[in-house]
């Protein structure tokens, strides 16, 4: 599937699975630049609907971008782009909420609605169903795109239920529940990345060193047993861990400030 997607969507493609299985501050970071794009396009047609700076809400969208990196599974043959949408768009209408900003719609889209909804009553009777778009602004002489907009405009200034489909996966529609920043989820991701750090940096300690680390500290063992089970003498088993961390100490701030500095 990726071999048919053109040279960039398909670097992304490859840098999202590599997030996927192992994933790190400095790929997320360049991942959100690569979608950038995406939070811009977004943050400029919600502008348009509400009172808020087009910069706030951009500001805002990569905090949607990054969670929907951070979520998406590049296995269920689901664009990134649509599974990213619904989140940058969420976070986005949830700030607006929090603040309760007032969305602004042109008078000729208000008055639009009004007719709208009136040919909506009449069409629904004489057709004895509910009319298409397309029908309601013949009716109304106004181009489709414009009646869908008036119709988008009206239906964002109302309150959303956190059960609002805002988005679809291949499988299951996408809430704005789903969008909403989960504290659970964000300190796992922390802690899983502190592991992977963690790892790294035990990776580099000698054998005998990072054995005995992993004995007496990640598996609990008394030196005793982590001595017989390396082949060396339990006082050399606490001279290892004492350099052990030492080292850790060092390798892991060495790798903070790289974090940082990316």
């Amino acid at each position: 599937m990726i071999a048919n997607q053109s040279p960039g969507r398909s670097h992304s493609m490859e840098l999202l699975i590599a997030y996927y299985h192992k994933p790190s501050t400095k790929l997320r970071n360049h991942l959100v630049m690569l979608n950038a794009g995406l939070v811009r396009k977004i943050a400029h047609r919600v502008s348009y609907q509400c009172s808020e700076p087009y910069q706030d809400l951009e500001q805002i969208g990569y905090f949607g971008l990054i969670r929907a990196i951070e979520r998406f599974n590049p296995h269920q043959g689901c664009a990134f782009s649509s599974f990213a949408v619904p989140y940058i768009r969420g976070e986005m209408l949830h700030f607006l909420r929090d603040k309760g900003s007032v969305v602004k719609i042109p008078r000729r889209w208000q008055e639009l609605q009004k007719e709208g909804q009136k040919v909506r009553e009449e069409l629904t009777l004489k057709l004895g169903r509910t009319p298409k778009d397309a029908e309601i602004a013949q009716a109304l002489e106004v181009s489709v795109q414009e009646w869908r907009e008036s119709k988008a405009a009206a239906q964002n200034r109302s309150p959303l239920s956190l059960d609002a489909t805002v988005g679809q996966m291949v499988d299951y529609p996408v809430t704005l529940g789903d969008t909403l920043p989960d504290p659970y989820d964000q300190e796992r991701k922390h802690l899983e990345e502190d592991r992977y750090q963690l790892e790294g940096a035990l990776n580099q300690l000698e054998d005998k060193t990072q054995a005995a680390i992993k004995y007496v500290f990640l598996s609990e063992l008394p030196r005793k047993e982590a001595a017989k089970r390396i082949g060396i003498s339990p006082m050399t088993v606490t001279r290892r861990l004492q350099r052990g961390v030492e080292q850790l100490g060092v390798l892991l701030q060495a790798q903070d400030a790289e974090r940082l500095a990316s």
